[in-house]
């Protein structure tokens, strides 16, 4: 397709620079106008939003402060976003806690286990793709995480990646004529291990183990994508731990690169393909939501981007992500770890900000911070609501 419009603009250019040869008329003019809107018209696109959100961290004290009696209802944390959430067409988030039931014992950090009541509430909130692939993947041991699979399965709208009771390397989602690839990886698993009948029931960081994956994934998908709990943690730059793997990833010719584990947001960088496409790579999407105490580890980021899929009859389709960005999150929370909420910062207020818990403590978590951090994250900063118009 591409071809013909070439040589359909090859030939207006030849015609008018033949003036004293050969005369184009307004008729002939028009005409080859019209056969090039013709052309253009036969082309069809095809897009997909998918929307990643960083850590979903639960301590302690979020747990007690949504608890009423023997009910855990976590439904007022996500009000202030869920629209960006619902009106994304897929929307992928890192569960950085197990949910093994309530006979384990509901915790904190170190080893974190949450009431089951938080997937319906991430479910009813829009999330469709959730990453188990995480350092506390296995906090309740092989047990716990086996039941928290084992209650995922029974929540139709989650696709989970990175932990799979059978071992399963990789997930396929077709939405909107698209079809995307996805593969998840953690560089640990805080000193436990899976189980010896089943050593991929976590997916770890082991770089034969993802060629293979990735080379049987590539083929079957349109973009593929890969989500990576790596790094180190509360660092506001990616390691070379990271830019290597990074770098590995675009050899193996990934599309996105979805990070997550430092807890604070990292820069994002378009690294060049052996294809001739591109990886687009956040590194780090911080803390979603999370009690931590320190201002850098209460911003954090939703990563927006849009696949675009051109195709004109039998000619291959052209693959490429046409939109990219960032829109930045506060995670709320006041006096005594109560009222946890996450904002997108575009609705954030002075006086949310004068009631943070976090403000109190440090009058240098301001406005002038969040910017300071943004502004050097090399991405599009989205500061209003991208579906408004919808």
């Amino acid at each position: 397709m591409f071809k013909k419009l070439s040589v359909l603009f090859l030939f207006v250019l030849l015609l008018f620079s033949c003036g004293v040869s050969r005369q184009v008329t307004p008729q002939a003019a028009t005409a080859i106008t019209e056969t090039l809107s013709e052309a253009e018209d036969h082309i069809q696109r095809s897009n997909l939003t998918l929307l990643a959100a960083g850590d979903n961290l639960f301590h302690i004290t979020l747990i007690n402060s949504y608890r009423q009696g023997d009910i855990y209802d976590f439904s007022p944390i996500y009000t202030e976003i869920k629209s960006l959430i619902e009106n994304t067409d897929l929307a992928f988030i890192n569960q950085e806690t197990v949910m093994a039931g309530g006979s384990f014992g509901y915790s904190g950090y170190p080893l974190f286990n949450t009431p089951r009541s938080l997937a319906e509430t991430l479910a009813q909130t829009g999330f469709d793709i959730v990453n188990l692939a995480n350092n506390h993947a296995m906090d309740m041991e092989t047990e716990g995480l086996l039941a928290t699979l084992d209650f995922f399965d029974t929540i139709n709208e989650f696709t989970v990646i990175g932990a799979r009771r059978s071992g399963e390397s990789h997930r396929i989602i077709t939405k909107n004529n698209i079809t995307l690839g996805f593969l998840a990886y953690t560089y640990g698993l805080n000193g436990f291990r899976p189980p010896a009948n089943n050593p991929n029931l976590v997916s770890l960081i082991i770089k034969s183990r993802m060629s293979q994956e990735i080379n049987a994934l590539r083929p079957l998908c349109d973009f593929l994508i890969v989500s990576m709990h790596w790094g180190e943690e509360y660092r506001l730059t990616p390691g070379e731990d990271q830019k290597e793997l990074a770098r590995f990833l675009a050899d193996h010719n990934v599309d996105l690169i979805i990070g997550h584990h430092p807890h604070v947001l990292q820069p994002v960088e378009t690294l060049d393909r052996p294809d001739g496409g591109k990886t687009l790579c956040f590194y780090s999407l911080g803390n979603f939501v999370s009690n931590q105490r320190t201002k850098e580890r209460n911003l954090g980021g939703l990563m927006l981007v849009t696949f675009t899929k051109e195709n004109s009859g039998e000619l291959p389709g052209e693959l490429y992500i046409s939109n990219s960005g960032l829109i930045p999150t506060v995670c709320h929370f006041e006096q005594g770890f109560t009222n946890t909420r996450v904002y997108p910062l575009y609705a954030y207020t002075e006086e949310l900000l004068e009631k943070h818990m976090l403000r109190q403590l440090d009058r240098e978590m301001d406005f002038g911070f969040f910017n300071s951090i943004i502004f050097n994250l090399g991405t599009k900063l989205i500061m209003h609501d991208p579906f408004l118009s919808k």
